[in-house]
């Protein structure tokens, strides 16, 4: 999705939540320095005319496992469950909050950590980014820059989403995510809102 088209849904995820846009370009902009590396076309290669597995964090991962096939796509904290499964993602999408050190192992282990950057996680950008040795992808909400990309998406699930989309998937399996949570805050609540309807414009109604 080029940032001409992303840019009207990010608009309304601005005034929705208040959020501040310089913030989020503060973020891209530290993180771009802070490290360098892009490997996109890594994770193009897992994409492209393959089946990918979206794994979202809620319960019903654990009951749907066995249905993961193809390239496997973990947001966020569904990666550190899958791993204890004995399953290594080939991807993580995180913004990292919920980041642990098995994300480190997978990540040396050759997993590509997709890392987004937004308005109010530079702290974790500067803790977890310098442990990542092996393969990383940076992203953001705001314009793109030359190493940090932006697929659309907002949340790190949907946020997986549309980069498997864009990066040519033949094919997207989408478990492990639970957009009608009842025991959300409401602030997770509005992301799971927003995060149902931009799935909706790209053909998934879950």
């Amino acid at each position: 999705m080029k940032f001409e088209e992303w840019e009207p849904h990010y608009r309304r995820i601005l005034d929705f939540f208040g959020f501040d846009p310089s913030a989020d370009e503060d973020a891209a902009d530290y993180v771009s320095a802070l490290c360098v590396r892009d490997d996109l076309e890594l994770l193009e290669e897992l994409c492209r005319n393959k089946t990918v597995t979206i794994c979202g964090n809620a319960p019903c991962l654990k009951d749907e496992i066995g249905l993961i096939k193809g390239t496997i796509i973990a947001a966020d904290a569904a990666a550190d469950f899958l791993y204890s499964k004995g399953i290594r993602p080939d991807a993580v999408f995180t913004d990292l909050d919920g980041c642990e050190e098995s994300f480190i192992d997978m990540n040396t282990l050759g997993t590509i950590m997709v890392v987004h950057a937004h308005g109010d996680n530079i702290p974790l950008l500067k803790k977890w980014i310098p442990f990542f040795k092996g393969p990383v992808v940076l992203t953001t909400q705001a314009r793109p820059l030359k190493n940090v990309h932006n697929f659309g998406g907002f949340t790190d699930g949907d946020r997986a989403v549309f980069a498997a989309k864009e990066l040519g998937a033949s094919e997207i399996l989408i478990l492990g995510f639970d957009l009608d949570d009842p025991g959300v805050n409401p602030m997770k609540r509005g992301k799971l809102m927003i995060a149902r309807d931009l799935l909706k414009e790209i053909g998934y109604d879950l």
